[in-house]
């Protein structure tokens, strides 16, 4: 994608911005503000999200348009989870994030959006319960959202956006910082190839991953199956999802 002037302008000034030598006057006043904007959306991303029960959180592209196939089982997935107890949370903008949003909407549910700030891109969509709506300026606050209020995750088909959000949850859950909540990427075709990479390159060729490791997703291709082992998780564990 070619970038516009104002985008290369901004690139360009992010970069001389970080080579320039700051004063201890500047130092305090940048990083003091930003200690309190971080600790801000910290608050508002507590207060509004620590009472609103189990849910899923759904990834995925930006920019899948609504007639795609991935768009429609995106919002079949998130009725479904609706209907049998679960809220879902998503990124709260166009694309999956839109599908995921609308599906819970139409059958009632909760739908969660926490929303980024973007310069060229994000918007949030309509389809978000007023109160649970939130927007954020930094990348990694949102993400402890979407890691510290769910209780799985459903992958769908996305850019590098959704790749980060995926490993961020597998690291979570390999390493014990999260518990072993169920991560299901949905499109067997689009997933295959770093699947396939994960086990051949990862765990085969130099072992930097555990055999065990492949146990902690699971990859399917249509909704029913993605809920179902939503749905299987919480029997294991004798719980039911309307507490």
């Amino acid at each position: 994608m070619n970038m516009s002037n104002l985008e290369q302008n901004d690139a360009e000034e992010r970069i001389r911005k970080a080579f320039k030598e700051r004063d201890w006057s500047e130092i305090r006043s940048e990083d003091s503000w930003a200690i309190f904007k971080i600790m801000s959306e910290f608050v508002e991303g507590y207060e509004k999200l620590a009472k609103i029960g189990p849910c899923v959180s759904i990834f995925g592209s930006a920019r899948t348009p609504r007639d795609h196939e991935y768009y429609k089982m995106a919002e079949e997935i998130a009725a479904k989870l609706v209907r049998h107890g679960y809220g879902v949370i998503t990124g709260g903008g166009p694309g999956i994030m839109e599908a995921g949003n609308k599906g819970a909407y139409s059958e009632g549910g909760k739908s969660v959006g926490l929303n980024i700030v973007l310069p060229f891109e994000q918007f949030n969509n309509i389809y978000i319960d007023r109160d649970k709506l939130l927007t954020f300026d930094y990348f990694f606050v949102r993400k402890v959202m979407f890691m510290r209020y769910a209780q799985g995750f459903v992958v769908l088909p996305g850019g590098f956006g959704t790749l980060d959000e995926f490993f961020e949850a597998l690291t979570l859950i390999q390493t014990n910082k999260i518990g072993r909540f169920p991560i299901v990427l949905v499109g067997k075709s689009y997933w295959e190839g770093l699947v396939d990479w994960i086990k051949k390159t990862l765990l085969a060729e130099n072992n930097y991953i555990k055999e065990e490791d492949l146990d902690l997703f699971c990859v399917v291709d249509d909704a029913t199956e993605a809920v179902r082992v939503i749905d299987e998780f919480y029997s294991k564990y004798l719980l039911s999802p309307n507490f």
